[in-house]
């Protein structure tokens, strides 16, 4: 029996193997950091439950799409996390309300009542509409603060800088859902910041 070609098929699946391992940890390291920020605003805070989160996602990915490409992760990645977040959120909801179970339970608790038409520019900077007098830090303590939808839709695209059409897959909602987030997260940013920069104060109606 020829075990050559066996053994070439080794090599090259052991060399696939480190190829991927290597990508997913300068993946890691990417996006680690932005993920926990997100993952700990929407949890209130709670470091524990947003690391454990941010790592069952990577795990996941790694499980199921370690095939595909780095760019590709993106994307999937944050999908992953947001289905996490939610399964989170509703144990949650059931472990406050016992008798949840009996009914729906709704996440999307800041759900708009009606879409708003708005101008959702594909490259948004999370800076571009503060003074340079605003830190990153006030800005994340800001984003804690606002309804989860809205600070998943500001995260995903002015930090991640996804557009439109990618964030309503990640979030499983629509464009003009994520569009109407998004506006209404600038507008409390720009309400809850203005304490700090006078420039900001008025600017909210101006979206």
């Amino acid at each position: 029996m020829d075990l050559a070609p066996k053994h070439a098929q080794s090599e090259t699946d052991t060399a696939h193997s480190s190829n991927v391992e290597q990508r997913l940890k300068f993946f890691m390291q990417d996006v680690t950091g932005r993920a926990l920020v997100m993952m700990e605003s929407a949890t209130s805070g709670q470091q524990g439950i947003a690391m454990d989160l941010v790592q069952e996602a990577f795990i996941s990915l790694h499980r199921s799409y370690a095939d595909k490409s780095t760019e590709e992760w993106y994307p999937l990645f944050y999908t992953i996390l947001n289905n996490k977040l939610q399964d989170w959120r509703r144990k949650e909801a059931r472990r406050a309300s016992p008798f949840s179970f009996f009914r729906k339970v709704s996440l999307d608790d800041d759900e708009e009542d009606a879409i708003i038409d708005v101008v959702d520019d594909s490259t948004p900077n999370p800076l571009a509409f503060l003074d340079q007098a605003v830190t990153v830090e006030e800005i994340r303590e800001a984003i804690a603060q606002l309804p989860t939808r809205q600070q998943q839709a500001f995260m995903l695209r002015a930090w991640e800088g996804f557009d439109t059409q990618t964030t309503a897959q990640i979030m499983n909602c629509s464009e003009g859902s994520v569009k109407t987030h998004y506006h209404r997260a600038i507008q409390g940013l720009r309400k809850t910041l203005s304490h700090l920069n006078p420039y900001l104060r008025g600017s909210s109606d101006e979206e």
